[in-house]
């Protein structure tokens, strides 16, 4: 396939996928996409630990990495900020809301203990230090969601001679990602899972393609809602190099999601995924559950906190929550939800990753072969 993202990382067809779970990176790459590990989550020692899985598991196949360093966070210009730190600007009204409405569901909250010197979450220099450990194994591509990437992202990725790619939701941020000097636009649209804006993929991809082709020739990943290989040529066809994919990777055997969320996405229509910021304290879409509804819409909700102390409220109470669930708790499983796109409606079965990288390309093909015919009559 001619396009540049293939050139770029030398795959054969143009599909990343999104992953936090190993199993599903390596097993894209096998596959002949190329597979992102989320790594937002990791510290130095353990993304040395996930690296060198995946390099065993790759049959020499290229992968990527992609950090979440916001440009935008409540605690932005604070130095030495600790998860314990920010754990004590929560307010005894957001934490009581959390114990009684896991408590309505028969959930006991029971809180992690942290280490006195454990950064923030989306800590800005976690991440680089992740990023320098990385590039002690083959990576090639590291890319930043909810901003423009720091200078010193930018500037290791030129070192290692790797691209940079960069998640956007509207066309102002794609110019200013292209000024920054990114190398990578991934161009989503509102029906991704996770942190998304509010238009659709079908008008922002033209639309950011059009906005950056005067200033310079940046290449496009069309992401949103694409589960399938006949949206990811529809994408092509509006001048995209490939897609980027995430909700999809969910629904297979590898991935990191628990049985019972699964279940859930199988019964899931479009509809079920919604934008709240019940999960991050930004809007960010998920499997709609009593959890969102009740911090969106309920008469009694504080409303979310600001990102990242929205995350610290959430990480104990789904550790709980899926805890109780898989103990058999019947009532919790209204409480279970996740980052899942709109694409989630067209998710009948679980299936094993590279099946689904298979069926990416024959749906890709018979688009293809669809749209020559309709040229040819």
């Amino acid at each position: 396939m001619k396009s540049p993202i293939c050139d770029m990382l030398g795959i054969e067809f143009p599909l990343l996928a999104f992953s936090h779970c190993r199993d599903v990176v390596a097993a894209v790459s096998r596959a002949g996409g190329f597979g992102v590990l989320g790594a937002t989550a990791h510290s130095p020692e353990t993304i040395e630990q996930e690296l060198k899985w995946i390099d065993d598991h790759t049959d020499g196949k290229p992968y990527g990495l992609d950090v979440l360093i916001p440009e935008n966070i409540s605690t932005a210009g604070e130095k030495d900020v600790t998860w314990k730190s920010l754990e004590a600007r929560i307010s005894p009204q957001h934490r009581d809301f959390t114990r009684n409405l896991l408590k309505k569901y028969g959930v006991e909250l029971t809180t992690t203990n942290v280490a006195d010197n454990q950064p923030q979450p989306f800590d800005a220099q976690r991440a680089l230090e992740v990023l320098e450990v990385s590039f002690r194994h083959p990576i090639k591509l590291i890319a930043n969601a909810l901003g423009v990437p720091p200078k010193a992202m930018i500037d290791i990725g030129k070192k290692h001679n790797v691209p940079v790619a960069a998640l956007v939701g509207a066309k102002e941020h794609a110019l200013r990602q292209v000024a920054a000097g990114v190398d990578i636009l991934v161009v989503q649209g509102t029906e991704a899972g996770g942190h998304c804006g509010e238009v659709s993929t079908m008008v922002l991809v033209p639309e950011v393609i059009k906005a950056i082709k005067p200033i310079r020739d940046v290449p496009v990943l069309a992401a949103g809602g694409i589960m399938t290989g006949r949206q990811m040529a529809a994408c092509m066809a509006m001048g995209a190099a490939g897609a980027w994919t995430g909700s999809v990777w969910l629904a297979t055997v590898e991935s990191e999601t628990t049985e019972i969320f699964r279940e859930k996405m199988i019964a899931a229509s479009s509809r079920d995924a919604v934008r709240s910021k019940g999960r991050t304290g930004k809007p960010a879409r998920q499997l709609r559950s009593v959890w969102t509804d009740a911090w969106d819409r309920g008469p009694d909700s504080p409303g979310a906190l600001p990102m990242p102390l929205q995350s610290i409220i959430s990480r104990d109470a789904f550790n709980s929550i899926d805890r109780a669930a898989a103990a058999g708790n019947v009532q919790a499983r209204d409480l279970v939800t996740y980052f899942v796109g709109q694409g989630v409606g067209l998710i009948d079965s679980v299936k094993s990753a590279g099946a689904v990288v298979q069926e990416f390309k024959e749906d890709f093909a018979d688009a293809v072969e669809h749209m020559n015919m309709l040229m040819e009559e």
